[in-house]
């Protein structure tokens, strides 16, 4: 029988390691990982091997040659191009006449491929999957089956809402060669993405295997230490090299190679490989080092990999540390956990690397230096950039000016050359400073910047629904933490950005790979100077002027101290409003308000209205994309009431539709029905609910934390247009908002967060989904659960170690025992989970 190993990656997460070394050539264990591809293969009789290169691809021919050395053939096919997972197989289509495997050459594994084998014949199928649960599913591709075992949903990539299961595809494939003609020739073409959805599509028998065993992605440094870790706490058992020493955990390498000194100390499982000399008083636990290397006096190695030709000068200590080859590390030197080092670079004396450091090859560090980020390419490496849309830290601790300048260069190097950008701020001193050094980043990928400098947020995104600019950028603090700066990116429709966007933000960040443009290119920086009547013009155009002129309403504004100051009184003004500003003045030295300063305002707020004898009030956000509203009683709505309110004063009409978050009650839902208007539900980011307000028919969408989008103006989040058109809507029914708001009726809805490890949150809605096998189900995001009385939602958390509960019923009681119940189960289901 054949087997395809995919060997052809660039292997640019595990950078630095792969800069001159083809990411399957990595050595685990003193061999490389696909060496132990090759030795699973032949423990399950597969000797015929086709290997698919693409990157470097000589070292690896060299390494293999025809095979015979290792006891297989080997076939070597190189695509042209890249033409993607599938279309690489298909290069090779003239050697697959029979039925083949196909693996991954960057895997560790032990999975029992025969027992695949057979499923795959047992169920006469055409393509069957290896199957496994992890723990965190969120960086591959979700399989459901059903009990026979036949596909039936693909996620690629899903986020924590779309997580229905923790078992995913391991890029293992059994295939029948006719699976081949489904793939054009010459074209960019992947597995998970095209064919077998395809295969789905057209019902074919397309299958899943849930295999038992250990199985690795080596996709980056963190992933290759927890492999290393793992070989050395027995999780998996590999073919050694080195012969087993008189001591337990302690493997030899061959003749004048590694001499067991009597005064090291060894404990867990130690290499050490050919001609490497361990000397004096050294300290090796769970450590695995390459050949003809030298360890000196007093050196520390702990949960360490060494390349081949490290020298290890005394006293040196290195933790959770991999080292490149020919790489010399001075005396006294300290490396802590996550420090990588690329080949043939020199660490000095005394010199100190913080955790997860990066050095990429043929690099100096200095005796007594300090590096606390990257060397050469910049500053500190970080797990992740984006949350959702938008980047977050303490200003000027965590997003420094050099942060922001390194970002601006990543998200411009996405960019085509030339391009136009928008950005803008709020009104503090911190969002200027970082949004300037931002812009810096951006000229130098040679992007041009149109920056409209303190303008509120809905008037930048209206500007970015017409032609001119390929995204946006936003600078803002957060209104929950005044210590937080937040940077908010747009598309070239004013959307959120999309994941993908984010992620490929990300990878330049981390890979440092910016475009840097030629000192004549960088691009330039100009104003639009008439956007604010841009946008009134729009503003007034979506409203009935006259009638809310005719109604004269009097309202009280808190504008916050905002930049809606500057648009918001002049716009209610010219809709023939009575204004009644506070807190108007711009003061960027001022920070967003406590929350017991902003109650202490909304009452204040409440007073005004009752003793002016006002239509309304209102609290703008600081960024103007959500507003606070006030009745005529000067009470405040909660966020539930916002929306329903809204809703109910809309005109009826049966092909009207509101949008709604999944997380909102469903007693909207029923509000809206008797205006005669459907409700289309969609997830709760930003960008699902904008995209969803485009859609035709939809008057109103909202979120449940006041933003609203009126798609009559734009399909953006506007408060300073929601104030305007609920007085509109006031206007047309010769109501006041006390009056529709005491007619509201809701049922019981209650919300409920609990801890849940990351590891565990797929194994939670894997259970959730099973538990709900005979329920009727939403999958929009998490897990909602319809039942006779109510409904219960169960959603994790995308960014933080949580499950979050919603419940909603006609009484208090029936909520509070729905929710009761499901904390109860999912509380259990991760007891079981840690059980294992």
């Amino acid at each position: 029988m054949k087997a395809v190993i995919m060997a052809g990656g660039f292997g640019t997460r595990l950078h630095p390691l792969t800069i001159n070394l083809p990411k399957p050539m990595v050595p685990i264990f003193n061999r490389p990982i696909m060496l132990h591809i090759v030795d699973l293969l032949k423990r399950h009789g597969i000797t015929e091997l086709i290997m698919l290169l693409y990157h470097q691809p000589e070292t690896i021919r060299r390494f293999f040659g025809d095979g015979s050395e290792y006891g297989v053939s080997i076939t070597y096919v190189t695509p042209l191009d890249d033409f993607g997972t599938a279309g690489a197989v298909k290069a090779a289509a003239k050697h697959l006449d029979e039925r083949f495997v196909i693996i991954s050459g960057d895997l560790l594994t032990d999975f029992d491929l025969s027992q695949a084998l057979d499923f795959h014949e047992q169920k006469q199928a055409q393509a069957t999957l290896a199957l496994t649960p992890v723990p965190d599913p969120l960086q591959f591709g979700v399989v459901i089956t059903d009990n026979e075992g036949r596909i039936n949903k693909f996620l690629e990539k899903p986020d924590w809402g779309e997580v229905f299961s923790d078992t995913i595809n391991t890029g293992i494939y059994i295939l029948e060669p006719e699976v081949l003609d489904l793939i054009p020739e010459g074209e960019n073409y992947d597995w998970s993405k095209d064919v077998f959805p395809a295969m789905l599509a057209k019902e074919a028998p397309l299958f899943g295997c849930t295999l038992q065993g250990y199985w690795a992605d080596i996709g980056h440094t963190d992933a290759y230490l927890d492999a290393s870790r793992d070989l050395c706490a027995g999780k998996i058992k590999v073919e050694i090299a080195e012969k087993a020493a008189k001591k337990k955990g302690l493997y030899l390498g061959a003749e004048a190679g590694a001499i067991e000194p009597r005064q090291a100390k060894f404990s867990g499982t130690v290499l050490i490989g050919d001609n490497s000399r361990v000397l004096g008083r050294a300290s090796l636990k769970n450590t695995v080092i390459g050949r003809n290397c030298v360890i000196e006096d007093d050196v520390e190695l702990k949960d360490c990999v060494l390349w081949d030709n490290v020298f290890v000068k005394a006293g040196a200590k290195l933790e959770g540390a991999v080292i490149g080859s020919s790489v010399k590390i001075g005396k006294d030197a300290t490396l802590k956990p996550g420090s990588v080092i690329g080949d043939h670079s020199t660490i000095g004396d005394q010199a100190q690397l913080n955790a997860d450091v990066k050095v990429w090859p043929n690099k100096i560090v200095e005796a007594g230096s300090i590096v606390t980020g990257n060397l050469i390419w910049g500053e500190v490496w970080r797990k992740s950039l984006f949350e959702g849309a938008l980047v977050k830290g303490l200003t000027n601790i965590e997003l420094t000016p050099e942060f922001a300048a390194k970002l601006g260069a990543a998200y411009g190097s996405t960019l085509p050359k030339g391009a136009y950008v928008l950005t803008g701020r709020d009104a503090f001193r911190s969002s200027r400073m970082l949004k300037r050094s931002f812009v810096g980043g951006l000229l130098s990928a040679g992007i041009n910047v149109r920056d409209v400098k303190r303008l509120p947020l809905p008037v930048l995104r209206y500007k970015l629904t017409t032609f001119g600019e390929v995204g946006g950028v936003h600078f803002r603090q957060s209104d929950r933490d005044a210590s937080v700066t937040e940077i908010v990116f747009f598309d070239e429709q004013g959307h959120e950005i999309s994941s993908n966007s984010a992620k490929a933000i990300e990878r330049i960040f981390f890979k440092e790979n910016f475009r840097r443009v030629h000192f004549s290119e960088p691009g330039t920086i100009s104003e639009l100077p008439n956007i604010l009547d841009y946008y009134r013009d729009g503003f007034l155009r979506a409203l009935d002027k006259e009638l809310i002129s005719a109604s004269r309403p009097r309202v009280v504004v808190d504008l916050n101290h905002s930049p809606a100051a500057d648009v918001l009184p002049v716009l209610l003004n010219d809709l023939g409003c009575e204004v009644i500003e506070l807190n108007s003045h711009i003061d960027e030295t001022l920070t967003p308000p406590a929350a017991e300063e902003k109650e202490a305002r909304l009452d204040q707020l409440g007073r005004i209205i009752v003793s002016l004898q006002a239509t309304a009030g209102f609290m703008i956000g600081p960024s103007g994309e959500r507003a606070t509203f006030l009745d005529d009683k000067g009470v405040s709505l909660s966020k539930i009431e916002t929306i329903a309110l809204f809703a109910v004063l809309e005109k009826p009409k049966k092909s009207n539709q509101i949008v709604l978050p999944i997380t909102a009650p469903e007693s909207i839902e029923r509000m809206a029905a008797e205006r005669g208007m459907k409700t289309k539900w969609t997830k709760g980011d930003g960008r699902s609910i904008g995209l969803a307000a485009q859609q035709k028919h939809v008057v109103m969408a909202a979120d449940m934390e006041r933003r609203l989008i009126f798609p009559r103006f734009h399909p953006h989040f506007d408060g300073m247009f929601s104030i305007a058109r609920l007085l509109e809507l006031l206007g047309k029914q010769e109501k006041n908002i006390s009056e529709v708001r005491s007619k509201l009726q809701f049922d019981s809805y209650l919300t409920l967060q609990l801890p849940c490890s990351w590891e565990q949150k797929g194994g939670i809605m894997r259970l959730m989904n099973e538990a709900s096998t005979d329920l009727q189900t939403t999958f929009i995001d998490g897990v909602k659960v319809h039942l006779e009385q109510g409904w219960v939602l169960v959603i994790p958390d995308p960014y933080r170690p949580l499950v979050h509960l919603r419940a909603e019923a006609s009484t208090l009681q029936r909520t509070e025992a729905l929710i009761n119940e499901y904390r109860d189960k999912v509380e259990l289901w991760q007891k079981e989970l840690l059980q294992g």
